[in-house]
């Protein structure tokens, strides 16, 4: 009997390396490391280019750079063997993590920091940059990155508009193209696939968990549709809103206006390039989970997508989750180790995940698969 361990991250408590890690361990009092394979996924969601650099032993390049409110943070970034290819992930310093619950507003943060990784990516010599698109703080439609590559946003006066201040994306009146050509693609990994526009936009749907209030939606998309406009209009028109442009707040929608951009979903792409299809062969039983598995679940996230893969294979499945165990078996998995509900109000709610996490695994019977 052997098993892959393939965790997805739990989401803001144990990544998806240490959740993978910690099964490894339960599992070794009753299965012997030889019946043991670990490969941790992602699926777009934060962490992403960071785990799979890591499963491709990709150069990390460490930089300061500017976090999503214009605080200096330690960032990085992963270089291919001929650094023609860079990977970064927007939540690296664009990202909520370390932001105060009073610090996450999406009126004034920026993605520029993401942009400063972007530019020494290029300074290394990369021409192609894979974006990691999840766990954002800015909807600002990839306007920081662009900044940082060198375009202006000129308010109605003419002005330069100040990076970090309350409103910038409201304020933009012109667009100033940059001066300096950068000659470089871009490969945008999504978990969601939702537009930037409408009712299952980014700003309704993600823009409260980025600190909009429920008065500030309609203004605020109002001041996107005019920028979704100059954009357009630089770009020569052919811009229009699709499918993935709603994730990290527009920033491959903004990208798209000036230079070539392709979405893929997050999953694929990692399951690809870890070549899950052959691991998901060679094993009987596969171990996956994420923090919360509901119906968004089904729309791109790595759990999902590596049940789909194990049931084509005719392979077994078990999810670890916090989520919906009735809706994690309608969609298919052989057994769901369900986790408590976790109270992040609590300072040591990383322990207590963890600590959760492993009561559960130790409690269930594994033996009862041989």
């Amino acid at each position: 009997m052997k098993f892959l361990i393939a965790p997805n991250a739990f989401k803001g408590t144990i990544p998806a390396d240490q959740a993978a890690h910690l099964i490894k361990a339960q599992l070794l009092n009753d299965f012997p490391e030889k019946d043991l394979i670990t490969s941790p996924i992602a699926d777009g969601g934060d962490g992403t280019c960071a785990l799979l650099a890591s499963a491709k032993r990709m150069k990390v390049v460490e930089v300061i750079a500017l976090n999503a409110i214009g605080r200096p943070k330690p960032g990085k970034l992963y270089l291919d063997n001929g650094n023609a290819t860079a990977m970064i992930d927007i939540s690296e310093v664009s990202g909520l993590q370390g932001l105060e619950l009073t610090e996450i507003d999406a009126k004034l943060s920026s993605s520029y920091g993401t942009g400063e990784l972007i530019l020494e990516g290029i300074s290394q010599g990369a021409k192609h940059i894979v974006l990691g698109l999840g766990g954002s703080a800015t909807v600002d439609m990839g306007t920081g990155i662009l900044k940082a590559l060198g375009f202006i946003f000129l308010d109605q006066n003419g002005r330069e508009i100040p990076l970090f201040s309350t409103g910038f994306l409201g304020k933009i009146a012109h667009i100033q193209s940059s001066i300096k050509k950068y000659q470089v693609q871009f490969t945008c990994l999504c978990d969601v696939n939702n537009t930037f526009f409408g009712e299952k936009g980014a700003i309704p749907v993600f823009g409260p968990q980025k600190g909009l209030v429920n008065e500030e939606l309609l203004p605020f998309e109002a001041g996107a549709k005019r920028v979704f406009q100059l954009l357009k209009k630089k770009s020569g028109g052919g811009l229009k809103d699709r499918e993935g442009f709603g994730a990290a707040g527009g920033i491959a929608l903004g990208l798209s206006a000036f230079f070539p951009v392709e979405i893929k979903m997050g999953a694929k792409f990692f399951f690809d390039q870890v070549k899950m299809e052959q691991k998901v062969k060679e094993t009987d039983i596969i171990i996956t989970g994420e923090g919360r598995f509901d119906q968004q679940s089904a729309g791109g996230k790595g759990s999902f997508e590596l049940l789909q893969l194990a049931k084509e294979m005719g392979k077994k499945c078990f999810l670890i989750t916090s989520g919906e165990a009735e809706e994690a078996r309608d969609a298919g998995f052989d057994e769901v180790i369900l986790l408590p509900y976790l109270d992040f109000k609590k300072n040591d709610f990383t322990r207590i995940a963890i600590d959760n996490f492993k009561k559960a695994l130790n409690g269930y019977k594994w033996k009862s698969w041989t």
